[in-house]
């Protein structure tokens, strides 16, 4: 797909971190890009920075969404790309011992659930609205409709202790990338997926200075932690490839995780 002004694009999460790499990425080559994001400050600064157009939406709720889809095409149009970014995660093993009382406990169910509706199910539910809008477009010169971009995370593949919920949601958005890219084929759209190493976003920043080292050093190479402009180099490449479709990609360093 040729990026271009004739393109309009929505960055779910596009606020911070590696959406508002991938939202700034695709407003330098002229789309005109929405923001979906919960942090209405800081998503406005980047949507009036990059000449785009933010949308306050909750990617768990199914108003929230269609809201910010009727929003963003108001102003654009159609999109033809979709980047999902919104994501959170949650730390608790599957059952323990409280080290103070030696009180047995397990995963909150309702935190459990909360990743995997924020993670997996949010993310289903922009890629099924996105595609269903997208079907109304007519095919560009080489033919597409268009081209969604998922994040995932290494936890998908080999998640660490505590991680079983995040790992869980990340699993599952590996997991649909294909049928869903099987699902849309038909119709020219195109579904890939990113599963970031540690990258160096505001969540990340937040760590002391001695445990970012520690982390940047596990890393095989390059020994650092990863930048959101690469991924969203990753992100466009996957947007403008036409014959990148069906495909779940680690973008890390070749770290592999160990269990703790």
């Amino acid at each position: 797909m040729k990026l271009s002004s004739d393109i309009a694009a929505v960055v779910t999460g596009g606020a911070s971190g590696l959406g508002e790499a991938t939202a700034r990425a695709l407003a330098a080559k002229g789309v005109k890009v929405a923001i979906f994001d919960m942090n209405e400050e800081k998503g406005e600064a980047v949507a009036k920075d990059i000449g785009g157009v933010f949308c306050k939406v909750n990617v768990t709720s199914d108003a929230d969404v269609d809201a910010g889809f009727e929003k963003a095409r108001a102003a654009h149009g159609q999109e033809r790309v979709l980047v999902n970014c919104a994501g959170t995660g949650n730390a608790a093993k599957t059952a323990g011992r409280d080290k103070a009382t030696g009180e047995t406990k397990h995963f909150p169910l309702d935190a459990f659930n909360m990743i995997i509706q924020i993670n997996l199910v949010g993310t289903f539910r922009c890629i099924a609205k996105s595609a269903k809008g997208m079907l109304s477009l007519e095919p560009m010169e080489d033919g597409e409709r268009g081209a969604i971009v998922n994040t995932a995370s290494v936890a998908a593949e080999d998640g660490q202790m505590g991680q079983a919920a995040y790992s869980a949601s990340k699993g599952g958005v590996v997991g649909m990338t294909l049928p869903i890219a099987r699902d849309l084929s038909g119709e020219a759209i195109r579904v890939n997926t990113i599963l970031p190493g540690i990258f160096n976003t505001p969540l990340m920043n937040a760590a002391p200075p001695q445990v970012k080292e520690a982390l940047a050093q596990s890393v095989p190479f390059p020994k650092r932690l990863g930048n959101a402009t690469e991924y969203a180099s990753l992100a466009l490449e996957m947007i403008q490839n036409s014959y990148f479709n069906g495909e779940d990609v680690r973008l890390d360093g070749s770290i592999r995780m160990a269990p703790r």
